[in-house]
């Protein structure tokens, strides 16, 4: 072999070295467009139909700091139902041409349950048909009302007094009480006389639940 050829042949071998070395050292051309794809953190898959969020946080806390959501029983998971409750109607606690009466709900079941907010309310006659506008709700902050056993809440009920307002009256046969959150109601005969059911002062106004019977 001629001194020309183990020089090709050298060549040729410490070529190939080379390349061995670059390829198991991982050595760049400066284009990144062939690396594998990166995930970003945070990224959700578009599979689940919900937004990203920053690394490191929920994403729903993004959204729930984002889009106030309504208000909502902090106890919804025990509240009390139609079914455990009884409804009455207090007296009449009258002062500056108001009249005041104490809706109550009382438990009549075997466990503790809660009530939170207000009771949905409506005055109706004989037939069932809605005497009156619908009531309005006081700006008053709701608290959760925990009802042992035979406790009982209260919410209020108000109105002025018609001879004073001179609002058109009519004189209900019942008051349809219905628990917060709940669809069926409970009726309550009434006994106290005439309410405004129409005029400018025939609204009728509620105070959120509180513990008690509001005696």
């Amino acid at each position: 072999m001629t001194i020309r050829s183990l020089g090709v042949r050298r060549a040729a071998l410490l070529a190939s070295s080379a390349a061995m070395v670059c390829l198991s050292a991982g050595c760049g051309s400066g284009d990144d467009t062939a690396s594998a794809p990166r995930t970003e953190s945070g990224t959700t898959s578009p599979s689940d139909g919900t937004s990203s969020a920053p690394s490191g946080v929920p994403t729903d806390a993004v959204s729930n700091s984002l889009t106030p959501s309504a208000p909502q029983s902090p106890a919804g998971g025990t509240r009390c139902h139609t079914s455990e409750l009884s409804a009455s109607v207090g007296r009449n606690n009258p002062g500056a041409g108001q009249e005041n009466f104490p809706v109550v709900l009382t438990n009549e079941s075997s466990r503790t349950c809660t009530l939170y907010g207000y009771p949905g309310t409506a005055f109706v006659d004989a037939s069932g048909k809605q005497l009156g506008p619908d009531p309005k709700r006081s700006s008053a902050e709701p608290e959760t009302v925990k009802l042992a056993p035979g406790q009982s809440a209260w919410a209020g009920l108000s109105f002025a007094n018609p001879e004073v307002s001179g609002a058109g009256t009519a004189t209900p046969a019942a008051l349809v009480v219905t628990p917060p959150d709940e669809e069926d109601p409970l009726k309550v005969a009434w006994k106290s006389g005439e309410v405004p059911v129409s005029g400018n002062e025939s609204s009728v106004r509620l105070i959120p639940f509180s513990p008690g019977t509001g005696a």
